[in-house]
């Protein structure tokens, strides 16, 4: 089973992915988490520190390069993997991102989508920017404001896959965060059974 998770920093995707997977392992079952990171964070922290403004379109260069690498590579991993695949992001990662900055769709993006195989599930972890905004000041490894992040969730909301999502209420506490994944999760597997 391939599960992907999407949504803005701060809305608690990575935590819900590792928790997904500590838990298929704690039963049993084996299971695999797959990073689709774009370097954008360590690129955000590098900015700050050494002052440099980098212009969207580069950014979204080395973000897509990263980005589009990283999925490639799991999702060969993931054919070749028996068992509970969970991927913490995905393309529709860039694509939103691209949308907040203001730059067009392109045409590799969704091409690959359409090519690469799809997920049983789609979890899309939907969280109000400012509670978003608080749980990544806390975290303190980067920054974002809560214009950048209600930009970044509007684009997410424009997708046009977006219908196609699954959407998680991302604002609460972890465990009613993954008490509603594990309802979703349930209800996917006694649909497929």
């Amino acid at each position: 089973m391939l599960i992907v998770l999407t949504g803005i920093d701060g809305s608690g995707k990575t935590t819900a992915a590792h928790a997904l997977v500590d838990s298929a392992r704690a039963e049993g079952r084996s299971a695999l988490l797959l990073s689709n990171h774009a370097a954008r964070r360590r690129m955000s922290l590098l900015s700050m520190r050494y002052g440099w403004k980098v212009a969207p379109r580069v950014a979204d260069f080395i973000e897509t390069g990263v980005r589009l690498f990283n999925v490639l590579v799991n999702h060969a991993r993931a054919r070749q993997f028996d068992g509970l695949v969970v991927m913490d992001r995905h393309l529709h990662c860039q694509l939103a991102l691209r949308q907040a900055s203001g730059l067009q769709r392109g045409r590799l993006l969704p091409w690959l989508l359409e090519k690469l195989p799809a997920a049983d599930l789609h979890m899309h972890f939907d969280a109000d920017p400012t509670v978003a905004h608080e749980r990544v000041t806390a975290r303190g490894t980067d920054q974002e404001t809560v214009a950048d992040l209600r930009a970044f969730r509007d684009a997410y909301r424009s997708l046009p896959e977006f219908d196609d999502f699954v959407v998680v209420d991302a604002n609460g506490e972890p465990d009613e965060v993954m008490a509603q994944v594990n309802r979703m999760m349930a209800a996917k597997v006694s649909v497929g059974a």
